[in-house]
């Protein structure tokens, strides 16, 4: 159905607006007018939304919001999640307007705006803090990178679940430090993506009360009208999975909202959707209420004729003094109140509950307990061996007893990827108890790995588990996890043919090349019982990398350490096992012998037999690239000398990227499909 331009035009003009003050107006319109400008300016960009939900916006920050523009990293603070990314311009101007200071991935916040006026007059250019879609740590205030629609949402169950898992261990009477809430806005595309919906299935089940999706319902995509595609009834879906469904007719009318909000904060056993009616490009006389206002710039004419209907008189980019002041005495003192206030209680917390605001120090700046690592299991020699996922339960279960917010779990499979936390305490994360550590996310890898990222936001450090071949389902979150430097562990187990009888659509083939493709996250693949203790070790150091342990369901033998290297080798990627160049007396190895995972155990038979045949052969066990690649030139040449140049590797995956270990000579033995 086609929009009648003269009808658009009319439905749109502001003055139809429901009433409110002419400072709330003048501070709406400057995020409208902001959004506008910055897009045009750009000449690319998705103006139309910004200036529907610029009241909506406006409502959540300037009465609503917990939050501390001068310190965006509060712990206690209340989160804002655009999940519709693509309406980056939104958010930006608030973070303009609201005086938010900058902060970096680590948490440390920089004495200058997170969004300076210039960057916003270059939108979407290299060096502006204010790039086409929010990217977390590299512009303060943003809580969460949303390109992906749909991620937003996942994340923001993650924060929910977090706060309330963080309140639950930590607050004490007298001491209420975690009280949070999440406020998201999503989009018609965000609820159409399958992440959102597993998320929000997630999220009604278990309850979460602080949880509160602001949907833009505008009816357009970029295609045109959404009945194009979509035609359910988002309500009764919501209603469905356990949520509290409320409506707003009229995304102007800022009294509306604010009662609807005030609901959600009343609300204490579901979580929220508040369906907002909006009309994109609000306010433009020939592109509100359609497409043309959602992915392109309104272009210079309709600029000004919407500025007119606005009856804003100032130049582009302009905002008004008084602005500044009205969220100085709004947001700004609210936020600079409840963050005084928090901190005075901190302080006296931390005289009551020592040992407690030692570990909430410890999360804030992503590091783990001094001796954590004295709990890593050694395993003894033994020819039979066991499973690496039987071992990686076993370090697991050590690890997480001693790393008290190292929490997670598994999509369904805890059973068999032995994920589950079984030591006195650990117990189940469900609505009536937000201080268990074992989560049980059903079969919704998806939503598992969204989630994941928006736990690893607040601080906790999450694990997430499946079959490695599901990482099919998980991989945009896994892309994500990497993109935001996020500590996020990947267990993923029966990682090759050798899983057996479920045959190829449960036989990763192709999955190591695919998790070993993805920029800053770290695969780990270790061969022994040790050296998944190891690959624990190594993992749990990065605290700006995300990590994947793969492992097997076969048994594998656990190696004689008095015979072959310490395992501890495995942290820098790979290391020599036997044929040292000391143990070869000095002499170049002829061939070199690598393997990783179950396949190490085919290399080291390869080895024994080799020199029994009087071959200098080196052995060397890779568990990661990544690690490796970190290593120093010396080291690496040390493992791998550049003119041997007879090398095998031996591997149950494909062989793409493996030429770079191995050279123009080297062969690879593995899968090929």
């Amino acid at each position: 159905m086609s929009i009648d331009e003269t009808a658009a035009a009319e439905s749109s003009t502001p003055q139809n607006a429901p009433a409110s003050s002419d400072i709330e107006r003048l501070a709406i319109n400057t995020i409208r007018t902001l959004s506008m400008d910055g897009v045009q300016a750009a000449n690319s960009g998705h103006p139309g939304t910004p200036m529907a939900l610029a009241p909506v916006a406006y409502t959540v920050w300037q009465n609503f919001l917990r939050y501390n523009p001068a310190d965006p990293t509060w712990p206690a603070r209340d989160r804002f999640v655009l999940s519709c990314g693509h309406a980056s311009m939104l958010l930006y101007g608030m973070l303009h307007l609201a005086e938010v200071k900058q902060a970096d991935h680590y948490g440390d916040v920089v004495d200058e705006p997170a969004v300076p006026l210039d960057h916003i007059r270059k939108f979407r250019q290299l060096h502006s803090r204010c790039p086409g879609h929010p990217e977390y740590g590299e512009t303060g205030g943003v809580e969460t990178t949303t390109g992906p629609l749909g991620q937003g949402c996942g994340n923001s169950v993650g924060m929910a679940i977090a706060q309330r898992w963080l309140a639950a261990r930590y607050n004490r009477p007298g001491y209420e430090l975690f009280n949070s809430n999440v406020y998201v806005v999503c989009s018609d595309g965000d609820l159409m993506e399958g992440v959102a919906s597993e998320a929000a299935s997630i999220a009604g089940h278990l309850k979460l009360a602080n949880l509160c999706w602001i949907y833009d319902d505008n009816k357009i995509t970029i295609e045109g009208e959404t009945d194009l595609a979509f035609t359910e009834n988002v309500g009764l879906r919501f209603k469905a999975y356990g949520w509290n469904v409320l409506k707003v007719d009229d995304a102007n009318d800022t009294a509306a909202l604010s009662a609807a909000l005030k609901r959600f904060t009343r609300t204490k056993n579901m979580p929220t959707l508040i369906i907002v009616k909006s009309q994109i490009g609000y306010g433009a006389p020939n592109k509100a209420g359609s497409h043309k206002a959602h992915g392109e710039p309104l272009g210079d004419e309709e600029i000004r004729l919407t500025k007119a209907a606005y009856c804003w008189t100032g130049d582009a980019f302009c905002v008004p003094d008084e602005v500044y002041e009205h969220f100085r005495s709004g947001i700004g003192a609210r936020g600079a109140k409840l963050y005084k206030a928090w901190k005075r209680k901190l302080k006296a917390y931390a005289k009551d509950h020592p040992e407690l605001a030692a570990e909430l120090h410890a999360i804030e700046h992503r590091d783990l307990p001094a001796d954590w690592e004295a709990a890593l299991p050694v395993f003894p020699a033994d020819p039979k061996g066991t499973a690496t996922r039987a071992s990686s339960g076993k370090v697991l279960n050590a690890v997480a007893a001693k790393v008290p917010w190292l929490i997670g779990g598994s999509a369904d499979l805890a059973p068999s990827t032995n994920t589950l936390l079984t030591f006195d305490g650990a117990g189940d994360f469900e609505p009536d108890n937000y201080a268990g550590r074992n989560f049980h996310w059903g079969i919704r890898e998806h939503g598992m790995a969204a989630a994941l990222n928006g736990m690893a936001l607040c601080g906790v450090r999450p694990y997430g588990a499946t079959f490695f071949v599901f990482t099919d389902y998980m991989r945009p979150s896994m892309r994500l996890s990497a993109l935001m430097r996020l500590p996020v562990l990947y267990v993923l187990t029966h990682d090759s043919i050798g899983l057996g009888e479920d045959g190829p659509t449960h036989q990763p083939v192709e999955h190591l090349a695919a998790m070993r493709a993805i920029p800053g996250l770290i695969v780990l693949r270790p061969g022994d019982a040790n050296e998944v203790a190891q690959a624990y070790r190594a993992a749990l150091h990065q605290n700006d990398k995300p990590s994947v342990l793969v492992l097997s369901r076969q048994t594998v033998p656990t190696l004689d350490r008095t015979k072959y290297a310490s395992a501890e080798g495995a942290a820098r990627g790979a290391y020599v096992l036997a044929g040292t160049a000391e143990q070869l007396g000095g002499a170049k190895p002829d061939v070199i012998l690598i393997g990783t995972g179950t396949e190490l155990a085919t290399a080291v038979a390869a080895y024994e037999r080799l020199t029994t045949e009087g071959v200098r052969a080196r052995l060397v066990s890779m568990p990661s690239w990544e690690l490796f690649d970190a290593q120093d030139a010396a080291y690496r040449e040390a493992v791998l000398p550049g003119d041997v140049s007879a090398r095998v590797a031996c591997e149950a995956g494909l062989s793409q990227g493996w030429e770079r270990f191995l050279g123009p000579r080297g062969r690879f033995v593995g899968m090929s499909g």
